[in-house]
């Protein structure tokens, strides 16, 4: 049996290609994912005595094309953004697109009252006022001490 000389760069190199191949695997289901841009919109909640206050940074996407749906627990958002630049400079025009649908299903710490929420969106951002359970404005917890 021949000797073979060990290349441990090699090696290196080949298990380094093999793992991003893993990776590319796991975040990537087919082809076509990999051209099109996930997206979800990041959001920020704050609680007061009487209502739970939520923003969304959505920016891209028109109003008409955001749906919100609330139940007493949890407020769901989908939507679509649909977006195209498009620009000119010495006579080439370059355009690029952007689309994609999310969906965001926000749990609450608290019951709302479904039927009274107002709704804002300017800027790209989204602000819902979810008015608390009138249950939930009442609550009263007693607190023994040790």
């Amino acid at each position: 049996m021949p000797l073979m000389r060990w290349e441990p760069l090699r090696e290196i190199d080949s298990l380094q290609r093999e793992m991003n191949r893993l990776f590319d695997s796991f975040t990537n289901e087919t082809s076509v994912d990999q051209t099109r841009e996930n997206f979800v919109p990041l959001a920020e909640i704050n609680e007061t005595s009487d209502a739970v206050h939520l923003k969304l940074e959505v920016p891209g996407v028109a109003a008409e094309d955001i749906d919100i749906q609330a139940s007493t627990e949890a407020v769901a958002i989908s939507g679509e953004r649909k977006s195209e630049i498009k620009t000119e400079n010495k006579g080439m025009t370059r355009t690029e697109f952007r689309y994609g649908k999310f969906r965001r299903i926000i749990p609450l710490p608290v019951r709302i009252q479904n039927t009274d929420i107002k709704a804002d969106y300017k800027n790209g951002i989204l602000t819902l006022t979810l008015p608390k359970a009138e249950e939930e404005k009442n609550k009263v917890v007693k607190v023994s001490l040790g």
